[in-house]
């Protein structure tokens, strides 16, 4: 620490950059424009450069001082950013989920959502990590797995893990439905991160015989794929609930329930919640029973 420039040293050059004045720099810390003048010195003196040049309209950066702000600046912005993180807001709701959740159910659903609650300030943390309710301010998440999940959350089931074939129409054109396990076995498959594939047929009693296949990172793009005709993606069947109504998609193989897999929303067990993350708990969970 003792190698750091003293921080009023910093937050004075960093207010005389954006400023270009000592004048203004002083106005908006509150403190005298002499001051703002000597900590810049100091700053100048701990690191040895000129940062600034006085000119009669003010100031003007050096190169080396023109960098240095800029690294300054963005310290200071995370910072403050941080900060403004650490403070209380009542409508502010953090749900973290994994991106083919969000691309497939909950964003498609948002403006039932934002119909029944304007006030709340939703925001999703789209990610295949698994998020910390501490360090990373989650308020909910939505993940795959099986009970217990810890004696510190509350785990709500929404869906279970019903995994479904489904291809673009024009794939099957004519073709009954469900087809004959061997004739799926022959169709183009479309793998995810999950590769569900092998127990998919494997309850079927089949072996895969596809003449090639695609293997993507996600299910929605897996989803994505089978809508554009690429062959048979595995999915879990809420996910494409609106792609098969519209028609977009068609189911090409019998459901599976696989099991041990199925989706939960957890909260932390406090004594005390935040109303709003109450009402999108409560929303989630109505909006994934009428879904069943």
């Amino acid at each position: 620490m003792a190698e750091l420039p003293p921080l009023n040293s910093l937050r004075a050059f960093d207010a005389a950059g954006r400023r270009l004045s000592f004048r203004a720099a002083a106005d908006e810390l509150g403190v005298t424009q002499g001051a703002v003048a000597q900590q810049v010195r100091q700053l100048e003196a701990h690191l040895g450069v000129v940062l600034f040049e006085r000119v009669p309209k003010g100031l003007a950066f050096t190169s080396v001082g023109r960098s240095f702000h800029n690294r300054v600046a963005d310290v200071f912005a995370d910072l403050r950013s941080a900060t403004a993180e650490l403070k209380p807001e009542p409508n502010k709701v953090l749900i973290s989920v994994t991106p083919t959740f969000a691309a497939k159910w909950l964003i498609p659903n948002l403006p039932d959502f934002t119909a029944a609650h304007p006030n709340i300030d939703l925001r999703i943390l789209a990610t295949e990590k698994i998020s910390s309710f501490q360090s990373d301010g989650i308020d909910l998440a939505v993940r795959q797995g099986s009970p217990p999940f810890g004696a510190s959350l509350d785990a709500t089931l929404l869906f279970k893990q019903t995994l479904t074939a489904v291809a673009a129409p024009a794939i099957v054109r004519d073709a009954q439905h469900p087809l004959a396990p061997d004739t799926l076995s022959k169709l183009p498959k479309i793998h995810d991160a999950h590769d569900l594939w092998p127990g998919y047929l494997a309850h079927l009693h089949v072996q895969d015989q596809s003449p090639r296949s695609l293997r993507l990172s996600q299910t929605s793009l897996a989803v994505d794929a089978a809508i554009a005709g690429q062959g048979v993606a595995l999915v879990s069947r809420f996910m494409v609930a609106d792609d098969l109504e519209a028609g977009r998609l068609t189911e090409v193989g019998e459901v599976w329930e696989a099991g041990g897999n199925d989706f939960y929303i957890l909260m932390p067990r406090i004594v005390k919640r935040n109303r709003s993350v109450v009402e999108v708990l409560t929303w989630i969970k109505a909006r994934s029973a009428a879904a069943i």
